[in-house]
């Protein structure tokens, strides 16, 4: 008997409707009515999904190391049922952020006519059906199966419907475009479990389980909804729908005991390096190679970046979290090494890198309009379109994942102006993400800010994945020593990118003895091996106590000037002077570096003919090199004053070329040699017309020591420069305090030098910031020179 009365619509047609309003909206009205029937709440009592109980249940029942969902024990049948079916509380929107078809696919096809609507069904189930009858799925093998059976009922149904040529009443359309949804999610659903990493479909073992077991709700409630009195069905038909209704109405949750124990298993290995214990090596084989059969080093790479791809991605209210996933990586990459060696071909090494991340919906429409994009709505780090704008206690605003990323990696920097960072905290930009929003409403981009919270979301690492790096970090370093060159490279790359995150990382890797070994590699004559070799060192020199360990390594300074000088590859050249600038931090070691054969030379060559980002590593470097005052000779003699002045064209390093040459001048022979550039006082007055605001300060403060230092030449270039006292008037009332102190100073080298008052809105400039005094003028040399500054962690 059947006890779910069928709601009986009208039969006549209602009101007409757009077609071009999408279906849930068409629905809208259809659920207004439906919701007046005494039965249709009993349908959604009984198909109700709790996600904030669920949410609970999880916190509540840790088994191991993992959420484990089960019904609590109770003699009532009903409220076990109920919660089990509160375990199917899973959304879509994890899979969506991952793998997203485009926009239309979640909309139903309402332009169609009836005819075109069911073969359009058809065709849909049809490739369901075949792309997935003969798949082997390795894990949710049966929930997999299952849902495929369900698709060819479907298409069996479809196809009777368009064999038939059958005209459809409205209320049947309107279900079959809920069925094109319905669809398109059991496509997303299926496509995930089968090109997924195994591991990671493993840890995320019971939530593709309740997608599976959302999918058949939907598919029950659709079926009891669906007027099969108004479509002539054969009988056959009939009773394999029938059927199919009764089984989705009475489908349990179902998670695979073998995959649950699987993935116990798994959490059992990261819980032995919790407790500071090496997993045994032939239970890692017979967990990975055996049962997983992930049975080389290219599977277990493929594994590890997929599982990297997860952390980038990851929200934080997901599970498991950033840190758990960081063990598993950890672990993974352990496993990887020990079982499958150091030996790869030719090919797979030359990679060298990590797979580019894939990119979703929102990054691939941006791409195509990159170029587009107002400079200001780019965030600093990534160069993309920033989704969530936050500014930090320096006042920057950098996209919320974009600094919360690099504060992970070990950095307490501001990236752009290189400031300590004071406080952790950082507050929404609400005025530049609106903005934004508009820019891209006005421009057709898809723009969908994250819920945001007003703190770094940094996960500290776990125990388990230190645990997990060192034990990699001993592998890799005995093969630096010991291996062959194919190894060597190998270990060079993996120490690379362990380097990449975490000052723990950094600090173990250096204490186990990876700098001398890293050293021979610097000049070996294979370039995939060059490149890993420096910029691991790159990577570890940002921790400070790294940086006395690479200049205490003989011969390790001059050996990175030298693939500065002569490197194999264009980012190995870059990547020696990005390490070049972090050694210079420590002020001891600036006159040490420029006094190093050919440094100076190297990075002015660079700055002068490098890629963009050469140029910008090359000027940091030099910038960095000019606060110690006895390099002043060096910058002069390797003619980097000149590379210098020529990058005051470059709108990307301009501002830092102008910081400087600031330095450079408030020496006598600096001055000089400055003001003995054809193009240095034109190329700073275009500065202090059209650069940013500290691109300003830096040009206006280089021209004030050339008046002080250059010599009566030099002061009658720079006060008979067109357009002078305009830019200085402007600058006076727009520009930065310290800006707008040196203006007044140089305006008064301008008033001397010419004889004559200048007023600026009736008032004297002596009246102007008098406190511009010797005093000031003697401060520290690199406090007075404001510029951009940022250590670049190639993510390759």
């Amino acid at each position: 008997m059947n006890l779910w009365p069928r709601f009986q619509l009208e039969k006549e047609a209602p009101e007409e409707v757009d077609i071009r309003v999408p279906i849930l909206e068409v629905m809208d009205g259809c659920m207004k009515e439906m919701r007046k029937t005494k039965w249709w709440w009993r349908l959604r009592r009984r198909r109700r999904v709790g996600m904030g109980r669920l949410d609970r249940e999880r916190t509540r029942r840790r088994v191991g190391m993992g959420f484990k969902l089960r019904p609590e024990l109770t003699n009532n049948n009903d409220e076990v049922e109920e919660k089990e079916e509160m375990a199917s509380a899973a959304i879509f929107s994890s899979l969506r952020r991952r793998r997203s078809p485009s926009l239309e696919a979640f909309l139903a096809p309402v332009d169609l006519t009836d005819v075109a609507l069911v073969q359009t069904l058809a065709s849909l189930t049809a490739e369901i059906v075949s792309s997935f009858s003969d798949m082997r799925f390795y894990f949710q093998r049966k929930n997999s199966r299952s849902l495929v059976r369900k698709m060819e009922v479907f298409l069996v149904l479809l196809e009777y419907m368009r064999d038939s040529g059958l005209s459809l009443s409205w209320t049947t359309e309107l279900c079959l475009k809920e069925l094109y949804l319905l669809l398109y999610r059991s496509k997303i659903l299926l496509d995930y479990c089968s090109q997924s990493s195994k591991l990671w479909l493993l840890l995320q073992n019971h939530s593709i389980s309740g997608h599976f077991h959302d999918l058949n709700q939907e598919i029950s409630t659709l079926l009891d909804v669906f007027p099969m009195e108004d479509v002539e069905l054969g009988d056959d038909v009939r009773e394999q729908v029938e059927l199919l209704r009764r089984q989705s109405r009475s489908a349990k949750l179902f998670i695979d005991k073998d995959d649950e124990a699987l993935r116990i298993r798994f959490f059992r290995f990261l819980d032995q390096f919790e407790n500071s214990q090496i997993p045994d090596p032939d239970e890692l084989r017979s967990f990975l190679v055996v049962r997983l059969r992930i049975q080389d080093p290219k599977s277990c790479r493929n594994e590890i970046e997929f599982l990297e791809e997860q952390i980038v991605n990851h929200e934080g209210d997901n599970e498991p979290t950033v840190g758990v996933l960081n063990g598993f990586v950890a672990l993974t990459r352990y496993s990887r090494f020990l079982l499958f060696g150091f030996e790869e071909d030719e090919v797979e090494l030359g990679r060298g890198t990590l797979k580019k991340l894939r990119k979703g919906i929102l990054s691939q429409e941006i791409a195509d309009t990159f170029i587009t994009i107002p400079k200001d709505f780019c965030c600093p780090i990534s160069l993309d379109l920033m989704r969530d704008p936050v500014i930090i206690s320096t006042g920057q605003t950098y996209d919320r994942r974009s600094i919360s990323r690099w504060v992970e990696e070990g950095h307490c920097t501001c990236p752009k102006t290189g400031q300590m960072l004071i406080k952790t905290c950082i507050f929404p930009n609400r005025a530049l993400r609106n903005l934004i929003m508009q820019w891209c409403t006005a421009h057709g981009i898809p723009y969908d800010p994250p819920e945001c919270t007003e703190s770094f979301v940094v996960a500290s690492p776990t125990k388990a994945a230190l645990e997990a790096n060192r034990a990699t970090a001993a592998l890799l370093i005995q093969q630096l020593a010991n291996g062959s060159q194919v190894a060597k490279t190998v270990a060079a790359r993996e120490i690379r990118l362990l380097a990449k995150t975490g000052r723990e990382n950094r600090a173990f890797i250096a204490e186990a003895g990876a700098i001398p070994h890293l050293r021979t590699i610097l000049l070996s004559v294979n370039p995939v091996a060059q490149e890993n070799s420096v910029t691991a060192m790159l990577n570890l020199s940002i921790y400070d106590k790294n940086k006395s360990r690479i200049m205490d390594e003989e011969g390790c300074l001059e050996s990175i000037v030298e693939v500065l000088r002569f490197g194999q590859t264009t980012e190995a050249r870059e990547n020696a002077a990005a390490t070049l600038f972090s050694l210079s931090a420590v002020h001891d070691y600036k006159k040490r570096i420029a006094y190093v054969e050919g440094a100076i030379e190297a990075l002015a060559g660079l700055l002068r003919e490098g890629t963009p980002r050469g140029k910008k590593d090359a000027v940091t470097a030099l910038f960095n090199l000019s606060t110690h005052i006895d390099n002043c000779a060096r910058m002069i003699e390797a003619r980097a004053v000149t590379a210098l002045v020529n990058a005051l064209r470059n709108e990307g390093v301009a501002e830092e070329a102008a910081g400087a040459l600031a330095l450079i001048v408030r020496q006598a022979s600096g001055a000089e040699a400055v003001g003995n550039e054809e193009m240095a006082v034109a190329g700073l007055i275009s500065m202090m017309r059209c650069g940013t605001a500290k691109g300003k300060e830096n040009a206006v403060a280089a021209l004030l020591e050339l008046c002080r230092s250059g010599g009566a030449t030099t002061k009658e270039k720079v006060v008979k420069a067109p357009s002078l006292a305009g830019l200085l008037q402007n600058l006076l009332f727009t520009g930065t305090k310290r800006a707008r102190r040196k203006a007044a100073s140089l305006a008064r080298e301008f008033q001397r030098c010419e004889n004559t008052v200048i007023h600026y809105g009736g008032l004297a400039v002596g009246y102007a910031l008098a406190g511009n005094s010797a005093t000031s003028r003697d401060s520290a040399l690199s406090g007075d020179v404001s510029v951009q500054m940022a250590i670049p962690v190639p993510v390759l």
